[in-house]
């Protein structure tokens, strides 16, 4: 039991996408191990690299910045989002409010509930649809008086940073310094 856990911090599940070097070898699994990435599983799938955070912290929030900390300790290691952050199924909208599936899709569809359900951020005729967490909370304050767990605003954020600080690099530091300005920074 780590010294976070006897203490009652809370422990948070979440999964850093990653480009880079090959972090499956013996050597950068142990530079992880090192680098405070004790609580993270790695792996790859359909050519995309990834790290499984279980990490304790005061907040999803600390937890998600001293992870990408900690990885990009690692010589050419670099988070690029955090996997599903913001976005929600219907399957993640029904874990978070204690309801079944069947009754979140009837809200979806209108046929429960007041209506006036958030559009899905995907095509709408697809048959695993998105929502954006922060409308899904919203729409149940109004509607219910309570909202399910989906508070991911700050990995939101985090990851927008993520791919600002991306798509800076190939700018000039005119177009930097308007974006700064822009965004408020």
């Amino acid at each position: 039991m780590s010294g976070n856990e006897e203490i009652g911090m809370p422990s948070y599940e979440f999964t850093l996408i990653v480009e880079g070097p090959d972090l499956q070898t013996d050597a950068r699994i142990d530079a992880l191990y090192e680098a405070g990435c004790d609580d993270a599983l790695v792996g790859r799938s359909h050519g995309v690299q990834y790290l499984d955070f279980d990490r304790d912290a005061l907040s999803l929030e600390d937890a998600v910045l001293s992870a990408i900390s900690n990885v990009e300790s690692i010589e050419g290691a670099e988070v690029v989002r955090i996997a599903g952050a913001g976005l929600v199924s219907m399957a993640d909208i029904a874990a978070s409010t204690g309801r079944t599936r069947e009754s979140v899709r009837l809200l979806v569809e209108g046929e429960r509930g007041a209506g006036s359900f958030p559009a899905p951020v995907n095509d709408p005729r697809s048959r695993y649809r998105l929502w954006r967490s922060s409308e899904v909370r919203r729409w149940f304050e109004v509607q219910y008086g309570s909202s399910p767990e989906l508070d991911f605003e700050a990995l939101v954020a985090i990851n927008a940073s993520l791919d600002l600080r991306r798509h800076c690099r190939s700018l000039s530091p005119e177009r930097r310094a308007a974006l700064r300005e822009l965004v408020g920074l």
